[in-house]
């Protein structure tokens, strides 16, 4: 237990252990008639008074000598006396002095770098105030993302810092989907302009293609097939597109699943034969159709290639709710995606009679999936924590745990950006509640709208993964340091 202690200018000390750190309750050690007494704090101040001088004086934390006990901080408030800090007595939690975040500005942006060995959070980088949705280059030194405009920015590593190198302007409205292959290095967008570009990279330019979805409604995320011949894009117009290349009319030619769908397409999903495309709707509903192209797919393809184009392989009916974030285990063996109830669904034997498990959880609901090996599955949503999902040796779904539950920061977590104590209120005013111990296992500050594997392409486990959300951060997590889960990869 690491102790703490505060001084006012005139140098009376108060101490305090760090796990129950309050500044409404303390033991004022006075020595002037050697006893100690208690006082009370002042309760009668107005926080409207006390703002201006926390303001332009801030608190800082700074460590003891080392005569003193170096397991102690001492806070150094020479702005206010100590009844008046008082008054700010909601419990504030400051770093450990071995799991401190270290943190770095450039070009904008605040990257962190973990040191603690248990978290599964490798780093943290905020790169814009809200982020709608992000993918990486085939060797993972750059990242692309849209910061909630019309723009696409590429950020690349170089020196250990990430820099800004480039920014695609071709979109007028938000960009609501980006997928970068990893196969031929290619960039596929989508926005709410109803349009898309792929773009190539030629001469360290990134060269754009436009690509005619004849949409009536907003294009509302993308992804490319395995093989990278084709991408499909859901949109609001009920519709799926799915694009591919004409070498003989050197163009992007879009096909069209007009039936079936009787709400917004909100997330797509390729199995890993290149042609059964999954997707989920605001209908509720989670179909899988085939997608065979004559002349872009080959007959010997492993699925339903004697299907024709836009056939409906499967329907479920399992969410009475919004229904998002859909995905394919590695080998195509299970399909899950979400429902705005707080469920998760499992169905094997995709077909005319398949097999679905419906996993309820009682936290809030989720925005997106990934498998990270056949038995294991990671969920992000209006948690803003990584929810953990694993299946036993009969095939059972359940919920394991965060991702994040080990990890203990600071209640004051902004505090690391905005220094003193005004960081507890932030953190408080950002997600709008009270509760500290809840706060203190979250590395994102908002709700989380997507997750990208970091893998080769040919990997079938996935160890790495990065999420993003509308606190506008990028965070890259290892599950390797969690041993517990070792086991399910």
């Amino acid at each position: 237990m690491h102790n703490f202690s505060i001084s006012n200018r005139n140098n009376t000390d108060f101490t305090f252990p760090s796990s129950s750190l309050s500044l409404s309750t303390f033991r004022h050690r006075h020595h002037r008639h050697r006893h100690q007494r208690t006082t009370p704090p002042f309760p009668f101040l107005f926080i409207a008074q006390l703002l201006p001088h926390c303001i332009h004086s801030p608190p800082h934390i700074s460590h003891r000598s080392q005569s003193q006990n170096p397991n102690q901080f001492r806070l150094f408030i020479s702005a206010l006396p100590v009844t008046a800090f008082s008054v700010l007595s909601p419990p504030i939690r400051f770093p450990e002095p071995t799991a401190a975040l270290h943190r770095g500005r450039k070009s904008g942006f605040i990257s962190y770098h973990l040191k603690s060995k248990t978290m599964a959070a490798v780093s943290v980088h905020q790169f814009a105030q809200c982020i709608t949705c992000h993918a990486w280059s085939p060797d993972h030194s750059m990242i692309a993302f849209c910061p909630n405009n019309n723009e696409v920015h590429i950020y690349q590593l170089l020196g250990g810092k990430w820099e800004k190198i480039h920014v695609l302007q071709k979109h007028d409205q938000i960009v609501s989907g980006i997928d970068w292959g990893v196969g031929l290095n290619r960039i596929v967008s989508v926005a709410h302009d109803r349009n898309s570009y792929v773009w190539s990279l030629e001469a360290s330019e990134w060269v754009p293609t436009l690509v005619i979805l004849r949409l009536n409604r907003a294009a509302l995320c993308v992804q490319w097939s395995p093989k990278e011949n084709k991408f499909a894009v859901g949109s609001g117009a009920k519709t799926v597109c799915i694009c591919y290349y004409e070498q003989e009319n050197n163009w992007w030619v879009s096909k069209i699943i007009r039936k079936r769908h009787d709400s917004s397409v909100t997330s797509v999903a390729w199995h890993p034969n290149n042609i059964l495309l999954a997707t989920t709707s605001t209908d509720g509903k989670c179909r899988v159709f085939s997608t065979f192209i004559k002349g872009v797919d080959t007959k010997n393809s492993t699925g339903s290639s004697d299907s024709k184009f836009g056939e409906q392989i499967m329907q479920l009916d399992l969410s009475f709710s919004w229904t998002f974030g859909i995905t394919w285990s590695p080998h195509g063996n299970t399909l899950a995606y979400v429902g705005h109830n707080s469920m998760i669904y499992f169905v094997d034997d995709v077909g005319p009679s398949p097999s679905a498990q419906s996993l309820t959880f009682r936290d809030l609901p989720l925005r997106d999936v990934l498998f990270v090996s056949e038995r294991m599955l990671i969920g992000v949503g209006f948690d803003c924590n990584p929810m953990v999902f694993v299946a036993d040796e009969r095939g059972l779904w359940s919920f394991l745990r965060f991702l994040d539950d080990r990890e203990q920061t600071p209640g004051a977590k902004y505090g690391l950006q905005r220094s003193g104590t005004f960081g507890k209120f932030y953190s408080q005013s950002k997600t709008g509640s009270n509760d500290e111990s809840s706060e203190n296992s979250r590395k994102h500050d908002n709700c989380i709208t997507s997750i990208v594997a970091l893998k080769d392409s040919g990997d079938t486990t996935i160890t790495s993964f990065s999420t993003s959300g509308l606190d506008g951060k990028i965070i890259i997590w290892d599950l390797q340091r969690e041993q517990d889960l070792v086991e399910y990869l």
